[in-house]
């Protein structure tokens, strides 16, 4: 783990009392930068574009993809992101359509504030055959960066990916809790040939 991470880990859990909060933040984090290993292991190749969704210090897609192109978006204008913009707004007079061969939303969703237009925002952005990976919390608590705003269980997901194909969704269980994941792991494909349009026209 580099130091910016551990920074960011430190400012992350600086409230947390709770072993047990402790615990699934680590295993949060592993399984990340597992689940982003193993895409890349997959998908990284010579000439494909990645976007990674706000990664913040964390090492993000980077770290694993290192055949493509990486490019990066958050909603922070201090990010220093490739592109600063709110995925809940469709950014097609800034961003075009069908862009990018793989995104990486990891830990993003539950903080963005409509994620039913987020989601709409990244199948826009993929193109066809694209392939979207998400990871989000079930059971950890409340976290920075705000607003921390939901929580997914498998089927809330599956409302979201609605407008996506091939729809793969594995749970990090509790074994102290069953029904009660930790965490969720999520791979989609946008569909072939499907047409790009503004989705803000058809809400």
């Amino acid at each position: 783990m580099s130091p910016d991470e551990q920074n960011l880990g430190a400012r992350s859990m600086q409230f947390i009392q709770a072993k047990v909060d402790v615990a699934h933040y680590s295993l949060i984090r592993t399984t990340v930068k597992d689940f982003i290993a193993t895409l890349a292991a997959q998908f990284d190749s010579e000439g494909i574009t990645v976007l990674d969704v706000a990664p913040e210090a964390h090492a993000g897609a980077q770290a694993s993809f290192t055949r493509g192109r990486i490019e990066t978006i958050d909603i922070d204008p201090d990010s220093a992101a490739t592109h600063i913009a709110d995925l809940c707004v469709c950014n097609c007079a800034r961003i075009p359509s069908a862009l990018y061969d793989v995104i990486v939303c990891t830990e993003v969703l539950e903080h963005t504030k409509e994620p039913w237009k987020a989601t709409k925002e990244l199948h826009r952005l993929l193109k066809p055959g694209g392939v979207l990976a998400v990871t989000t919390p079930f059971n950890f608590r409340i976290h920075g960066p705000a607003p921390d705003c939901w929580r997914f269980t498998d089927e809330g997901l599956r409302v979201l990916l609605a407008d996506f194909i091939d729809v793969r969704i594995d749970a990090v269980e509790d074994p102290q809790r069953p029904r009660m994941p930790i965490q969720y792991t999520v791979v989609a494909r946008k569909g072939l040939g499907e047409s790009e349009t503004c989705w803000a026209f058809h809400r």
